[in-house]
């Protein structure tokens, strides 16, 4: 009987624990200053969203779209640009297309002398793990459409063989996972470090998704990912985005698509979409050396499936924006939290359907000059109506609620 108790007073526990962690619900109105669709609702695909904010004020989201995704060789990046004063989207207009080849996963940001950069992949054979990284210049950018891109080339990454080094260092360090299917077929993790002996698979394949983070020495983070690997690098540049270099590999049970933070210590925190084995729940990361070395990824308490994004605000409070769920992408929630991220005090339901009900994902947000969120995702409330959404959200809101 007292056994019983006893489990029954830890599950309880865990349970009001887990509660904690994922802090007290707040009406979505409360804080949701505005929210609208870039574009009218239609049928092309359209998907993974990047959102800057221009010295004018102006805001430019870069998406791709087409018939389909990496099988779609039509697929091309798009752009729309918000003018401040008119406080509204314009047009969208064409920002990359390699012929016959389909464009996916852009990523905009200014580096620290204003100039504007898109990086995206161009998928080789159909297949993620050939995608080769391409990027775009420009500082004519403030015209009513596309930028005027004034450089183009591809970023190409050489790890070396640290990189196996470090993958085979970190699974060590991971708990056992008995991954194995029969005599004649290895673990997951002996087959990830196998792969990471060749270097025709490590320099092809990494993939953006998220925003960049820009170092107070001026060093960028570019933050990648392998499909390939099933695990994460980051693109160094020291040189303001003229040069790139990769970290080591932040290794983990399927660690992708990492959001980046700076700690007030210095550290650099990543949370990851998990892209691993059960239970999904976001990964966590650390960098205690300006992002060339990563810890081995952690599971932390939040549910996920398809999404993360990250910010420290300028209030000391900090923000995620993902899936919090682990059937699907009908919910998009905010979290924020306090108290270094150990719990999660308040969050809003920007998308709550039901199970199955509709796809919203692939997030990207920033923080302005006033406090206020911004935000974008991919909106696909039906399998043929499809856009990106926009809102504004005040986080100073969900604490006075």
């Amino acid at each position: 009987m007292y056994s019983c108790r006893f489990l029954l007073i830890a599950v309880l526990m865990c349970i009001s624990q887990l509660l904690h962690a994922q802090g007290q619900i707040v009406p979505k109105e409360t804080a949701v200053e505005m929210e609208d669709l870039i574009f009218p609702l239609q049928g092309e695909h359209v998907h993974s969203s990047s959102l800057v904010q221009l010295p004018s004020g102006d805001l430019l989201v870069a998406w791709f779209q087409g018939s389909g995704e990496r099988t779609a060789d039509d697929v091309r990046i798009m752009g729309a640009r918000y003018r401040a004063r008119e406080k509204t989207w314009g047009s969208p207009f064409l920002l990359a297309d390699t012929p016959n080849l389909p464009d996916c996963n852009p990523v905009l940001f200014l580096n620290n002398s204003g100039k504007l950069f898109l990086v995206w992949i161009a998928v080789q054979a159909n297949r993620w793990e050939q995608s080769i990284l391409k990027v775009r210049t420009s500082t004519n950018y403030q015209n009513a459409g596309a930028p005027i891109w004034e450089w183009q080339d591809n970023i190409l990454l050489k790890p070396g063989e640290e990189f196996e080094e470090e993958v085979a260092k970190k699974f060590k360090e991971l708990p056992s996972h008995g991954a194995g299917w029969a005599e004649y077929a290895p673990p997951y993790d002996r087959m990830i470090i196998e792969a990471s002996k060749d270097s025709k698979k490590t320099s092809i394949g990494w993939m953006p998704r998220i925003k960049p983070l820009l170092l107070p020495s001026g060093r960028i983070l570019l933050p990648l990912y392998s499909d390939g690997f099933n695990l994460s690098l980051m693109a160094i540049s020291d040189d303001d985005g003229e040069t790139w270099l990769p970290s080591l590999p932040l290794v983990g049970r399927g660690p992708i698509q990492p959001a980046l933070a700076l700690e007030e210590n210095g550290d650099i925190v990543a949370y990851l979409r998990d892209s691993g084995d059960a239970p999904s729940r976001v990964h966590e990361s650390i960098s205690k050396d300006n992002g060339m070395t990563w810890s081995a990824s952690e599971k932390t308490e939040i549910p996920n499936t398809a999404s993360v994004e990250l910010a420290r605000l300028r209030s000391g409070y900090w923000a995620f924006l993902g899936n919090d769920i682990e059937d699907g992408r009908y919910r998009m929630a905010l979290y924020l939290s306090g108290n270094n991220r150990q719990s999660w005090m308040r969050k809003i339901y920007l998308e709550n359907e039901d199970p199955g009900e509709g796809g919203y994902s692939y997030p990207s947000m920033f923080e302005d000059e006033n406090g206020k969120l911004h935000i974008t995702y991919s909106y696909h409330p039906s399998k043929d109506q499809k856009s990106i959404k926009y809102l504004v959200v005040d986080p100073r809101k969900m604490i006075r609620n």
